[in-house]
C-alpha cells in the first residue's frame, strides 16, 4: 500500500516531458511587450535595424579566390562565371523565400527577432523533404516553447496538444512521444544569460521596476480624466448632521455621477438654521491645482531607464527633444556597433550552417544600418575607384547590379 498525495504541486505538462522551465514567465514577457510602449518601440527598433533591412547574398572567401585564380585577360571566362554567379545566386534568393508560402523569409526574421528581444529567445522551425533537404522555414512563437532538460530537443503544449521538435541538423532522435516518424527541427536563438543554461533572458528585466512604474503613472492619469479632471473633495458639514439618505447621493454622485457627464448638478437638502445654529456645507478641493499630467519627470526617467536596458537611443524610437543632429549620428553609430552589428553577427552564424546545405558559393548578410546619405557615398565610392582601391563591379554588387564586361579591372585615369 503506498500513498497517493501529489508531492510537487507545481508539477506542469512540460515536467512530464521533461522540460525545463524557464526563470521568468515567458507569457508575463510577451505581453509586457504589447503595454508599454517605450518597450514595444524599443524592441521594434532593433528588429528594424537588425534584420528589417533585409538580407543580401555575399560570395564566399573560396568564391572569390576561385575568381581571383583566373586570368584578369581571360575576359570570356570571367563574364561567363560572373553571369553564372549572378544567376545563381537570383535563383537562391527566390528559392530562400519560397520556403515559407505564408510569408517571406525576411518576415519570418522579424518575427523570430521580435520574440528574441521581448523573451530573450527566438525559434526557428526547419522542415525537410523526403529527400532530407530542407523545405521549410518559420517561426515558432516562445511563449509555448520549452527546451527538454537532456537537451535533445524541444517540447511544445498548446492547448493540451503536444509536439516534439529535434535540435537543428539532428535527423535520428526519435520522437518521446511517439506520434512522429520525422519530428521537424528547430534552431534556438537565445540571450546569453550566466543564471541560465538552457534559456535566454531579454534586455527589459533589469528596467521592470521602471516598466512598472510607469504604467501605474499612467492608469493614475487616465483615472484622473476620466472623471473629467475634477479633482478629489473633502466635504464638511457644520452644525447639523445629514440624513442616510443625503449621505448615500453624495456617495453615488462622486461615485457614478461625475464620470462621463460635464457640469453635472448635486442637490442635497439640508435642515434649516435654529435659533443658536446655523447649517454650513462646504466641498473643498485636495488637489486644487493645474494637473495636466502627473509624474511627467518621472515617466522621463522611467522611458530612459527602458530605453537605456535595451541601449535603443531615444532618437529610434521618437523625435528625440533637445538632441542635436551630431549627438543623434554618434548615438547611431553607436547603436550599429554595438547593438545591432553583434546581434547580425549572431544570427548569420547560425542561418549560414541553414545555407550551406543549399550551397558553397554564397553567405547570407544582413544589411547594415547605413550612417552615410546617397550622395556621400558616391563621393567615396569615386574617390576609391581614383585611388584604385576598389573595382566597378564591386560597387555595381554591392547595389544588387550585375557585372560590366571589364569590371573586375581597376579604373585607370588618363593623364
Amino acid at each position: 500500500v503506498q500513498s497517493k498525495k501529489i508531492e510537487d504541486p507545481d508539477v506542469t505538462g512540460y515536467v512530464m516531458f521533461e522540460a525545463v522551465e524557464p526563470s521568468y514567465n515567458m507569457d508575463y514577457l510577451a505581453k509586457v511587450y504589447e503595454v508599454s510602449s517605450p518597450h514595444h518601440a524599443a524592441v521594434d527598433a532593433k528588429v528594424s535595424n537588425i534584420v528589417g533591412l533585409g538580407y543580401d547574398l555575399i560570395e564566399t572567401d573560396e568564391t572569390k579566390e576561385r575568381i581571383e585564380e583566373i586570368d584578369d585577360d581571360d575576359f570570356e571566362r570571367l563574364n561567363f562565371l560572373r553571369r553564372k554567379i549572378s544567376r545563381a545566386k537570383t535563383k537562391l534568393k527566390k528559392d530562400i523565400d519560397n520556403l515559407n508560402e505564408d510569408e517571406s523569409f525576411t518576415e519570418t526574421m522579424k518575427k523570430i527577432l521580435t520574440d528574441y528581444d521581448a523573451t530573450g529567445n527566438g525559434y526557428m522551425e526547419i522542415g525537410r523533404k523526403v529527400d532530407g533537404s530542407v523545405g521549410y522555414i518559420g517561426h515558432i512563437p516562445s511563449s509555448n516553447m520549452r527546451v527538454r532538460r537532456r537537451r535533445d530537443g524541444f517540447i511544445q503544449i498548446v492547448n493540451n496538444r503536444i509536439v516534439f521538435f529535434r535540435n537543428y541538423g539532428d535527423t535520428s532522435t526519435s520522437d518521446p512521444l511517439g506520434n512522429d516518424p520525422r519530428p521537424n527541427e528547430v534552431v534556438h536563438f537565445k540571450k546569453y544569460t550566466p543564471t541560465n543554461n538552457y534559456y535566454g533572458v531579454p534586455d527589459i528585466i533589469p528596467a521592470l521596476p521602471a516598466l512598472a512604474g510607469d504604467e501605474f503613472a499612467s492608469k493614475f492619469n487616465l483615472d484622473y480624466f476620466e472623471n473629467k479632471a475634477v479633482p478629489r473633495y473633502i466635504i464638511v458639514v457644520k452644525g447639523a448632521k445629514l440624513s442616510d439618505e443625503s449621505q448615500r447621493k453624495l456617495l453615488e454622485f462622486f461615485q457614478t455621477g461625475l464620470k462621463g457627464k460635464n457640469h453635472r448638478s448635486l442637490y442635497i437638502p439640508l435642515p434649516a438654521d435654529d435659533g443658536n445654529t446655523k447649517v454650513e456645507f462646504k466641498m473643498e478641493p485636495v488637489e486644487a491645482g493645474v494637473q495636466d499630467s502627473s509624474f511627467r519627470n518621472y515617466r522621463l526617467e522611467n522611458r530612459d531607464e527602458i530605453l537605456m536596458a535595451h541601449r535603443v537611443p531615444v532618437t529610434k524610437v521618437s523625435m528625440g527633444t533637445g538632441v542635436s543632429l551630431a549627438a543623434a549620428r554618434d548615438a547611431d553609430k553607436n547603436f550599429r556597433e554595438q547593438v545591432t552589428k553583434p546581434t547580425q553577427d549572431y544570427f548569420e552564424k547560425k542561418i549560414n550552417k541553414i545555407i550551406r546545405e543549399f550551397t558553397d558559393v554564397f553567405h547570407l548578410k544582413f544589411n547594415e544600418l547605413s550612417l552615410t546619405d546617397e550622395d556621400t557615398q558616391s563621393k567615396i565610392d569615386e574617390r576609391y575607384l581614383r585611388m584604385q582601391v576598389i573595382v566597378p563591379n564591386e560597387i555595381r554588387a554591392k547595389k544588387g547590379l550585375p557585372a560590366l564586361d571589364g569590371g573586375d579591372s581597376p579604373v585607370i585615369l588618363n593623364a
